[in-house]
């Protein structure tokens, strides 16, 4: 597959061949779907907390004698049906990740550039930076490819100067070639991958790593 490589003032430089292995397999909307339930599971902070029969503050004396006073039987005000009474079967604080087999994350992550890739939300651009770390320099570049739309800009490495610049962006995430969420690749609108990303990410996703 070719796609474009544009400037970063939006000007056509050159053609690009994608590798098929990468960005041109069929899309597997199960193994999508799995990865990204994994990443929400995995974020998670499962602190919901709240407090049992035994555990709320109450005395442990009986309201009032079993018979004789017409009203139902109590053991105490900490029932459950009482007003201020504890909860039942409230949450408590649990773990909710849980891990997904390396080649499964690895195919999902493939089938969704592949996907991406075969439409027109994707896009290639000459590697650039902005030196400066200044969100208007860069809202500058991003002005020639999108119109405000949810953005993923694909890294070739760890650049903190364009992360600086981008973090005042609402609708932008950055993410590196290495290090990709299938969340944020399957929703966005439109994803600006770096030209030296697309040859990254062809290594990195190379058949014989996955052998490993």
């Amino acid at each position: 597959m070719e796609k474009k490589v544009y400037s970063t003032d939006g000007k056509e430089l050159r053609t690009i061949t994608l590798d098929d292995k990468v960005f041109g397999l069929p899309v597997n909307d199960d193994v999508i779907y799995y990865a990204i339930t994994n990443e929400l599971a995995n974020m998670r902070v499962g602190t919901a907390c709240t407090k049992g029969r035994a555990e709320v503050h109450g005395s442990n004396a009986k309201p009032y004698k079993q018979k004789g006073t017409g009203n139902a039987r109590r053991g105490d005000k900490k029932s459950p049906i009482m007003v201020g009474g504890g909860t039942i079967f409230g949450p408590k604080p649990r773990d909710f990740s849980y891990s997904m087999p390396k080649k499964a994350k690895r195919l999902a992550m493939k089938s969704i550039l592949s996907m991406q890739a075969q439409s027109d939300r994707f896009t290639v651009v000459e590697d650039f930076t902005v030196e400066s770390g200044k969100t208007k320099d860069l809202v500058k570049i991003l002005d020639n490819f999108v119109k405000g739309e949810r953005t993923v800009i694909v890294l070739k490495d760890d650049d903190a100067k364009i992360k600086q610049a981008g973090r005042n962006i609402p609708s932008l995430s950055f993410l590196s070639y290495n290090r990709l969420r299938a969340h944020d690749l399957y929703y966005a609108r439109k994803i600006v991958i770096l030209e030296g990303a697309v040859k990254n990410l062809s290594d990195f996703y190379a058949e014989d790593k996955e052998a490993e």
